[in-house]
C-alpha cells in the first residue's frame, strides 16, 4: 500500500494547501485527494510540481507499506 505524506510535509514547510495549488497549478481539491489517500494514481509532472514547491524529494511524499 502507498501512503501520501503530503499533510507532514506541508506541515514541515508551514505551507497552506491552498498555497501549494497555487505553486503547482493543480485545484485544492486534487490535492485533498492525494493528502487524504484517495488518489489512485498522481502523474509524474504534478508529483514534480510538488517535490519543487516543497522543496523535497517523491520519497518524502510517498511510502509504501506492506500490508501483510
Amino acid at each position: 500500500m502507498i501512503i501520501v505524506n503530503l499533510d507532514i510535509m506541508l506541515a514541515k514547510r508551514k505551507m497552506s494547501v491552498t498555497e501549494l495549488s497555487e505553486r503547482v497549478g493543480i485545484t485544492i481539491a486534487n490535492i485533498s485527494i492525494l493528502k487524504n489517500g484517495k488518489a489512485k494514481a498522481i502523474r509524474f509532472s504534478t508529483l514534480d510540481g510538488i517535490c519543487k514547491a516543497l522543496d523535497c524529494q517523491p520519497g518524502d511524499i510517498l511510502e509504501y507499506v506492506n500490508e501483510e
